[in-house]
This record gives C-alpha cells, sequence and structure tokens, in this order.
C-alpha cells in the first residue's frame, strides 16, 4: 500500500483532518502539527508550492501501524519481531511511481521543507530514509535530518559509527545516496531498526507488506518505488555547520560539522506529497521507540516468559521501558531487567512488571511500583553504563559514547508471597 492510499484509507475512516487554508512550511505547518498532536493532518494549500501537499501524524499512534498491517495493537512487537527474524527480499520494477516525474537540474527551492522551530538552523527534512549500499553489507536503510543550505545542498547528521557513517569513510570520492520521503508506515519502521549488519531493511519492510524497488536515475542504488519523492546524490567529504535543530528528548541539539549531501537528481510522485515529521512529536517517538522494543523482546524472552515491552514516552521513547512478564522462578525480574538492558543499550530505565499490570497505562505501572516494589529489596542500580547522547544529564565528551548510571524496578509480587494481598479490587 502507498502512503496515499493509505492515507485515503486514514480519510475514509474519518481518522484525517484535511486542512485546506493557505498554510507556510515556515512555521505554521509545525504550530498546526503540534496543536493536532496524534492526528493525522493532510496540508492541500502550501503557501509557494503549488501542486504539493503535505502529510504529518499518519504513524503518530501504534493504532495506524496496526491498521497499515491488518493487526491489533498487542500484535505490533510479535509482528516486527518476526519481521525481522524473516527478512524477505523485495521484487524490483522496471518503472516505479516514484519516478513520474525526473528532474536532473536540482533545485531544492521548489520543495516545501519546513521550518519547525524559530532556534532552527534553517529549513529541516526529517523524514527522509537515506538509501545507500556498502560494499561488504550491501543495502542499508536508515533515517537522518537533513538541513538545506543551498539550492543543491543539504547538511545532514550523520551519527558517527552507524552504518552510512562507516560505509561513507570507505568512500573518498563520496557516497552514492537516495533520500526517500513520503513512504507508508512498514518501510519507515523497518528504516528505524537496528538489525544486524547485512540485513537488509526493505526486506524486513517486505515481510511485514510489499516493498517493492526500483532503480534511481542517477545513483546505483535500488530505493522503495512507493516513495513520494526522491533526492538522488552524493554523500561528500565537505562539511558544513548543521544545528542547532530540537532532539528526540524535546531540547535543543547543539551544532556539529557535518558531511554535505549534493543533490543531482529529484524524481517525484505527480501531485507529490511531502512528509514533515514533527521534531520530538508522537510520530518521531513511534519510529525511535517501537523498533527498540522487538530488541528487548527478543532479550527478555531468552532468560523467562516476557508477554510485553513498551518504551515510554515519557523517556522520550528512547531512555524507559516497561517489560512485562510472567516470572518462572525467584531471580525472573532482576534477569530480564538485566535482558532489556543488552536489548537497547541506551536505555535508562527500566520496570519490569507482571501479566496483570497493563503496560500501555502507565497509571497502572505506578501502582504495581507503589504496592510492589522495596527499594532495598528490588532495586537494580548498575553505574558507569553506556548512554546515549539523548541524554543530556549523562556525561558526554566528544568522540566518546556517553556514560550513565542505570535503575531497574522490580515491580512485580515477590516470588513466593501470598498473592491475595497483592492482587487488586475489581468491581463488576
Amino acid at each position: 500500500m502507498e502512503l496515499r492510499t493509505f492515507i485515503a484509507e486514514l480519510d475514509a475512516a474519518g481518522e484525517l483532518r484535511q486542512i485546506d487554508a493557505a498554510v507556510s512550511p515556515r512555521f505554521e505547518v509545525a504550530a498546526m502539527m503540534a496543536r493536532h498532536e496524534g492526528q493525522p493532518l493532510l496540508f492541500n494549500n502550501l503557501n509557494g508550492y503549488s501542486g504539493w501537499r503535505m502529510a504529518s501524524g499518519y504513524v503518530a499512534q501504534r493504532a495506524h501501524f496496526a491498521r497499515f498491517l491488518g493487526c491489533t495493537v498487542e500484535a505490533l512487537v510479535d509482528r516486527l519481531a518476526t519481521a525481522l527474524a524473516h527478512p524477505t527480499p523485495p521484487p524490483q520494477l522496471d518503472e516505479a511511481p516514484c519516478q513520474e516525474v525526473v528532474l536532473l537540474e536540482a533545485d531544492l527551492d521548489r520543495i516545501p521543507i519546513p521550518r519547525y522551530h524559530p532556534l532552527d538552523g534553517g529549513p529541516y527534512i526529517t523524514a527522509g530514509v537515506a538509501v545507500i549500499e556498502d560494499p561488504d553489507y550491501g543495502r542499508n536503510l536508515s533515517f537522518h535530518r537533513l538541513m538545506r543550505i543551498g539550492k543543491d545542498s543539504l547538511v545532514g547528521r550523520i551519527v558517527e559509527g552507524r552504518g552510512t557513517h562507516t560505509a561513507w569513510r570507505r568512500f573518498p570520492t563520496g557516497l552514492p545516496m537516495a533520500v526517500c520521503i513520503g513512504l507508508p508506515p512498514h518501510i519507515l519502521l523497518a528504516a528505524a531498526l537496528s538489525p544486524s549488519k547485512g540485513v537488509d531493511e526493505l526486506a524486513i519492510a517486505q515481510a511485514m507488506a510489499p516493498a517493492p524497488t526500483v532503480e534511481a536515475k542517477t545513483v546505483p542504488l535500488s530505493i522503495p518505488s512507493v516513495a513520494e519523492l526522491v533526492l538522488e546524490g552524493v554523500l561528500t567529504h565537505s562539511t558544513a555547520t548543521e544545528g542547532p535543530f530540537p532532539d528526540l528528548s524535546g531540547t535543543m541539539d547543539g551544532t556539529r560539522e557535518q558531511p554535505i549531501f549534493e543533490v543531482t537528481a529529484i524524481t517525484h510522485r505527480r501531485d507529490p506529497i511531502f512528509h514533515a515529521l514533527l521534531p520530538a512529536g508522537l510520530e518521531h517517538k513511534n519510529l525511535m521507540g517501537m523498533p527498540r522494543e522487538p530488541t528487548i523482546y527478543a532479550e527478555v524472552s531468552r532468560v523467562t516468559t516476557c508477554t510485553g515491552v513498551r518504551i515510554t514516552p515519557g523517556g522520550g521513547s528512547w531512555l524507559h521501558a516497561v517489560i512485562q512478564i510472567e516470572p518462572q522462578g525467584p531471580e525472573d525480574a532482576r534477569r530480564a531487567l538485566e535482558a532489556a538492558f543488552r536489548g537497547h543499550t541506551s536505555l535508562k530505565h527500566a520496570v519490569v512488571v507482571n501479566s496483570d499490570v497493563d503496560i500501555d497505562d502507565l497509571a497502572d505501572v505506578e501502582w504495581a511500583i507503589a504496592t510492589r516494589f522495596q527499594a532495598d529489596r528490588d532495586l537494580l542500580l548498575l553505574t558507569e553504563q553506556p548512554s546515549s547522547s539523548l541524554d543530556p544529564s549523562a556525561r558526554q565528551a566528544p568522540g566518546q559514547k556517553a556514560r550513565t548510571a542505570k535503575m531497574g524496578l522490580d515491580a512485580t509480587i515477590p516470588w513466593g508471597a501470598a498473592s491475595e494481598g497483592y492482587l487488586r479490587v475489581h468491581y463488576e
């Protein structure tokens, strides 16, 4: 299913809000996204950009992913874990919707790239999925924010040590790259995963729903055929200042010297739809947090019976998690916490609960902490642990992995305790 088909489905279900009034991509779209956070929006009238539309919020809720994949919200983690374990190579097409219009002279000024916040370094692409080809490991998909700095150039935040960065270092004349914008939910979700080296994220997407590819026009890459917009070009070894820009945590990230992406061609659908993802909004949080859940689930399942995992929005959908288990022995809760930190190394605080606790209701999780947790008995404290650059309280040093203390809370019923004292009262 293409993005525009999914948007039409949301519209038919009464979930889409269409905005026909003229709106500027400079600050105004961001203000409306924030005002209607959690609701899919379609901007039909963008000031200065005739023929373009802009979508946001269509993956702001877990229910949106579930609707697209035809499953329940509760089944999402299992669907992701299954696709991660059984990637399926996607088919390649000779022609594709993303190349209905081909522009061999790049002009980024024609594209409605938003500016979200007055402190931003410039207009930003926030939902662009970069496609590259590593000479040893094959195709790689990943997200990189990209700040427009010229008519045919952007500067990207390329995180050190990850797939794009390691491949880029091996191409002294620049890394061929395509940035795909306006993708359906399953490709966005797959691109946000961190599978083992050599595992193609598009094959993970194909395991969830069709994700066909097509050859790019000017770079040697196979790209998602259903993208609304594709920027083809080279990630050069020239640099420019990138930032500042709001991060996932809702705090402003600083400035860095980063690689410049020179655009050599632009292809897009007729009547294209630009996907604008609100920084630190629910779409951003879902795409960061949800892909970590199956990796935590897999690690915890190695040591006990895991029945659910949630990365929570209060932790920026990155630093906090709730793990639901059915303990099989007295050490299972502690083992589950240790496994959770292995499953997501940036995790800072984790809570483990029994299967009678609703992990989608944080008040229920807090109730379990209040009634089942004792700090001198159930607290796991780890010091000098790897952390995330998204945590401003962690110890940060240039060129080094951040370090932090980590905390795990065992909010399960104490093993061997009389269960009557821990069961809540329900009224019919």
